[in-house]
């Protein structure tokens, strides 16, 4: 074997060590980034979910003058009520691929846990506690009324 031969081999194997190195690294900085992006879509659409119940929350207080006990109690005036079976698609928007439905309403996209919901209704303004089991993201407070409504992530 002649020295250009051997060198062409050489170059050869080189240049496909080379694109299987230069693969191995777009990988390994791209996947990790996906993955990434994937948890902070799905954080979103469960900081969007529990913002929605909230919107619910205070619209089952406008038109009752209170909270209700549970979020279950919550899903059935959602489903029960005329105006709010007539406009609940308008009034909760939804983000892809979701759809409004009163009774997925309380669950977290992320892995399909309830939302956890306590009321304070011993002091006025009645307050409530809405989490979401599954992170620390929560909305309003059991002790506090200045933190009623409030998401804790803004």
């Amino acid at each position: 074997m002649d020295i250009d031969t051997r060198n062409r081999i050489i170059s050869g194997v080189l240049a496909v060590i080379i694109i299987i190195l230069a693969w191995v690294l777009y990988d390994s900085i791209t996947t990790p980034f996906e993955e990434v992006e994937q948890r902070r879509e799905v954080t979103e659409q469960v900081r969007h979910r529990m913002m929605t119940v909230r919107d619910a929350l205070v619209e089952h207080e406008r038109n009752k003058d209170e909270f209700p006990q549970t979020l279950d109690d919550l899903v059935e005036w959602l489903k029960t009520d005329e105006d709010m079976v007539a406009k609940g698609d308008s009034l909760f928007e939804f983000r892809p691929p979701h759809e409004y439905n009163p009774d997925s309403l309380i669950y977290s996209p992320r892995t399909g846990n309830r939302f956890e919901y306590a009321l304070n209704d011993t002091i006025r303004p009645n307050i409530y506690l809405l989490e979401d089991p599954d992170s620390d993201d929560a909305i309003g407070s059991l002790d506090r009324t200045t933190l009623r409504n409030a998401a804790n992530w803004n």
